[in-house]
């Protein structure tokens, strides 16, 4: 019965298990120095989108759909950047605090709308309200 409640707690002597998950442990953890340099190369990334989307806004017929397309890109990899600086885990923990859960889920409404509003419904005036409501919810 003991040898039960030790397998069902997870605290069983297989040392197998232990040595394995950290194994997978060490694997996927990154240095600091990768860490910032992830961060650095994403938020970069994420930016230049974004910058190239305000370019794309000015090209006449399908400018606007670039623009949504690359600016929503553009904040999707700049939000990513931040988990290689804090964590996957702990960032999407942070998000879903209650003084942070309203403006993660508009930012995460309209990044889906504004792809929506570009590609399905063709409308031009609501991919830019969209990609506005994006921009303050991130702020």
């Amino acid at each position: 019965m003991d040898k039960l409640k030790k397998v069902l707690s997870g605290q069983d002597g297989n040392d197998d298990s232990n040595v394995l998950a950290e194994r997978v442990s060490e694997a996927t953890t990154l240095g600091w120095g990768t860490r910032v340099k992830g961060f650095i190369a994403c938020f970069v990334l994420g930016v230049l989108c974004s910058v190239m989307g305000v370019i794309f806004l000015w090209i006449p017929g399908n400018g606007l759909t670039l623009f949504a397309v690359f600016y929503t890109f553009g904040n999707i990899t700049s939000v990513c950047s931040t988990l290689f600086l804090m964590g996957p885990m702990k960032q999407l923990k942070k998000m879903v605090e209650p003084t942070r859960a309203i403006a993660t889920a508009v930012m995460l409404l309209c990044l889906v709308l504004t792809l929506c509003s570009a590609f399905w419904w063709k409308n031009n005036g609501l991919a830019v309200l969209f990609c506005i409501l994006q921009f303050f919810a991130m702020a």
